[in-house]
C-alpha cells in the first residue's frame, strides 16, 4: 500500500520514515526561482478559468525558521557537512539563496538516513542553484558516490534576452554505497549506426554485424589454442566468445548449455547453428554473427532528449506548475528500482513519481506540504488505477477535533481541505480581499447541458456571524451563481438556518431535482458522510483534470 503524508517533509521524515527503509529517493524541490506558481483548473469550454491558487510559494528567505535549521547542521554529525555550510554562508551571506540551501542540506540528511545502502537518489534542479546544490550532496553523500549529472531537455525553445535560452533541467544521480541497484536502460539505435555495422543480412532477411570472438592479451588453456587453423596467440589475443553467444545458442539449440562444453568444442556449437562468420579473405579470423533483433541498443546516456516535454503532452497535463512527464518518472524507477521496492518523493507535488511507481508495482511514499497537492494525488490515483489502487493518507484531518486543529494552525490550508470535501476547486490565493469572500468554485451541468452552472463556496473555520448565510447568497447572486455553499466548523444557528431556507430552492432542468440554495454543510457532517452537496451533475469531472486510466491497472474482481 502507498503511504501518503501532509506535512513538512523533515517532520515527517524524522517522525514516520525508519532507517534504511527506503530503496529510491526522488525528489523535485521547489527551484529557488523566486516565483509564486499558480496552479490553473479545468473550466468549462468558454469560461475563463477564476480558480487559481498559489500551489506553493517558490521563494525562500532567511529568518528564525533557517537560523535554527542552520544551528542542526552546524551541531549534527555530520561534520562535513557542517564545515561547509559554514562556508558557504561565508560566501553567501544570509539571503535567500542560504535559506533554501540549508532547507536543502538538513532534508537531504534525513533522505541519506531513510535510504537504504542499495539505494540512490535523484534530485531534479535547474541552473539556478544546481552548483551550490552539487556541493551540498557531496557533502551529504560523499563526492564518491556520485553517479551522474543527467541534463534533461525540458522545453522546445526560449527567448531569453542576452543569452542562451534556458531549455533543461538537471537531475544529479548518487548512491548510498557502491552496492546499488542499478537495471541499464537502452535506447534504439541511430538509422546511420545501424546502416554502417549491420551491413549483411541472412537467408532469413535478418540484418547482422560482425563481431570479435577474442579479447586482448595471450592466455594459456584453451583459450589460447588454435581452433580449425586458426591460432589468437599470434595475434596477441585469446579466444572469448561474448556472453550474446551462449544466450543465442540456447535459444537456437532447444535449451542446451553452451557452457558445459570445453571451450574449442563451444565455437564448433556455435557453427552448428550458423554464429560463426567466414571471412573470405584468406588468413582472416572466424567471427561471431550478431543480429539486430537481439541487440539491445544503444546504453542510455546522460543527455535526455527523448521524454516529450509537458507542453506536447496534453492528455497528461493536470494543471499543476511544475508537472514532469510520466515517461521521465518512470524512466528513473526502471532504472533504480525493482517490483516491490519503495519509492519516495518528499516533494510530491501532483504525484507524478507516486504514479509511476503505482504503476511499476512498487510501494511507495509521497510528501508533500499543502493540503492541495494531498486532494489533487487522492484525485489522480484513483482516476488512474481505481479502487485497486489502496494508500493510506496522513496528516489530514479525520474528525472535528483535527479539523480545529488545522483551522487553528494554518486557515489557508484549512480552507483547501475543506473545499476539497466537496469537490470544489480553492479559488485565488493568500492575498487579502482578493477571493472576493470566494473560498471555492464548482460547475455543474444540469440535463440540459446546454451551458456550464456555478457553484460558490464559503468556508469558516471561525466563528459564526449572524449575516454569514446572507453574505453568501449576495455572492452567489454577485456571481451570477446557482448554489452556495456554506461549510463551518461550528453548527449554523437558527437564524442562518431560516437565512439559507430564504434562499429558495434551484429547481432542475427536467423539475425531477430541487435542492436549496444555500446549502449549510458542517466539516462533522462532510467527514461522517451523512452531509454531501446537491446538485445535478450530468457531465462529472469538469472541475479537475482527469488523469488517464491505466491499461494495466487492476479492477475489482466482479461478483
Amino acid at each position: 500500500m502507498g503511504q501518503l503524508y501532509y506535512g513538512d517533509n523533515l517532520y515527517v521524515l524524522r517522525e514516520s520514515i525508519k532507517d534504511e527503509s527506503v530503496d529510491l529517493i526522488y525528489l523535485d524541490p521547489p527551484f529557488n526561482s523566486k516565483r509564486d506558481y499558480n496552479l490553473l483548473f479545468k473550466s468549462p469550454k468558454g469560461v475563463t478559468s477564476e480558480a487559481q491558487i498559489e500551489a506553493f510559494e517558490d521563494t525562500w528567505h532567511w529568518n528564525e525558521q533557517a537560523e535554527r535549521e542552520f544551528d542542526e547542521i552546524i551541531h549534527g554529525k555530520n561534520t562535513d557537512l557542517a564545515r561547509m555550510m559554514t562556508a558557504m554562508r561565508s560566501f553567501l551571506g544570509e539571503n535567500d539563496m542560504m535559506a533554501y540551501l540549508t532547507m536543502m542540506a538538513n532534508r537531504l540528511i534525513e533522505l541519506h538516513r531513510v535510504l537504504k545502502t542499495t539505494g540512490s537518489l535523484y534530485l531534479h534542479c535547474d541552473p539556478t542553484a544546481s552548483h551550490y546544490l552539487k556541493i551540498v550532496l557531496d557533502a551529504v553523500f560523499g563526492k564518491e558516490f556520485f553517479l551522474s549529472e543527467v541534463v534533461w531537455k525540458r522545453t522546445s525553445s526560449h527567448n531569453s534576452a542576452n543569452r542562451y535560452g534556458p531549455s533543461h533541467d538537471i537531475i544529479f544521480f548518487y548512491s548510498k554505497t557502491e552496492d546499488f541497484v542499478w537495471n541499464p536502460l537502452f535506447g534504439e539505435y541511430d538509422q546511420t549506426y545501424v546502416d554502417a555495422f549491420f551491413t549483411h543480412i541472412d537467408e532469413k532477411g535478418r540484418r547482422w554485424r560482425r563481431t570479435d570472438l577474442t579479447g586482448p592479451g595471450v592466455r594459456k588453456g584453451d583459450s589460447g589454442k588454435p581452433w580449425k587453423g586458426y591460432d589468437p596467440t599470434a595475434r596477441n589475443r585469446h579466444w572469448q566468445p561474448a556472453s550474446y553467444f551462449y544466450d543465442k545458442y540456447k535459444e537456437l539449440s532447444n535449451g542446451d548449455d553452451l557452457a558445459k562444453y570445453d571451450l574449442l568444442t563451444r565455437f564448433d556449437k556455435l557453427e552448428s547453428v550458423g554464429l560463426i562468420h567466414w571471412p573470405e579473405r584468406a588468413g582472416g579470423m572466424p567471427q561471431g554473427r550478431r543480429l539486430l533483433e537481439d541487440a539491445l541498443g544503444t546504453p542510455l546516456q546522460d543527455v535526455w532528449t527523448d521524454v516529450k516535454i509537458m507542453h506536447n503532452l496534453a492528455e497528461e497535463r493536470l494543471g499543476y506548475p511544475t508537472q514532469k512527464p510520466l515517461a521521465l518518472l518512470e524512466r528513473i524507477i526502471s532504472a533504480s528500482s525493482n517490483e516491490g521496492d519503495v519509492v519516495l518523493d518528499p516533494f510530491c507535488g501532483c504525484g507524478t513519481a507516486v504514479h509511476a511507481a503505482q504503476k511499476l508495482k512498487r510501494d511507495w511514499i509521497g510528501i508533500d506540504i499543502t493540503h492541495l497537492a494531498i486532494s489533487l494525488i487522492e484525485k489522480r490515483l484513483k482516476d488512474a488505477f481505481g479502487e485497486a489502487c489502496k494508500f493510506d493518507v496522513h496528516g489530514t484531518p479525520k474528525d472535528l477535533d483535527s479539523a480545529r486543529d488545522l483551522a487553528h494552525r494554518d486557515k489557508y490550508q484549512f480552507q483547501w481541505w475543506a473545499v476539497s470535501l466537496v469537490e470544489a476547486q480553492p479559488f485565488q490565493g493568500k492575498k487579502k480581499g482578493a477571493d472576493g469572500d470566494i473560498d471555492g468554485i464548482k460547475y455543474f451541468r444540469d440535463i440540459d447541458r446546454k451551458e456550464a452552472r456555478k457553484i460558490v463556496v464559503s468556508v469558516k473555520g471561525g466563528g459564526l456571524k449572524a449575516d454569514d448565510v446572507r453574505a453568501l447568497n449576495h455572492v452567489r447572486e454577485r456571481e451570477g451563481a446557482e448554489i452556495g455553499l456554506f461549510i463551518s466548523l461550528e453548527q449554523p444557528t437558527a437564524g442562518m438556518v431560516k437565512d439559507a431556507a430564504s434562499a429558495g430552492l434551484y429547481t432542475s432542468g427536467n423539475e425531477k431535482m430541487k435542492v436549496p440554495r444555500i446549502q449549510l454543510l458542517t466539516i462533522d457532517g462532510l467527514l461522517s458522510g451523512t452531509q454531501r452537496a446537491q446538485h445535478p451533475d450530468y457531465l462529472p469531472d469538469m472541475n479537475f483534470k482527469k488523469a488517464g486510466k491505466e491499461s494495466n491497472a487492476q479492477q475489482k474482481e466482479l461478483l
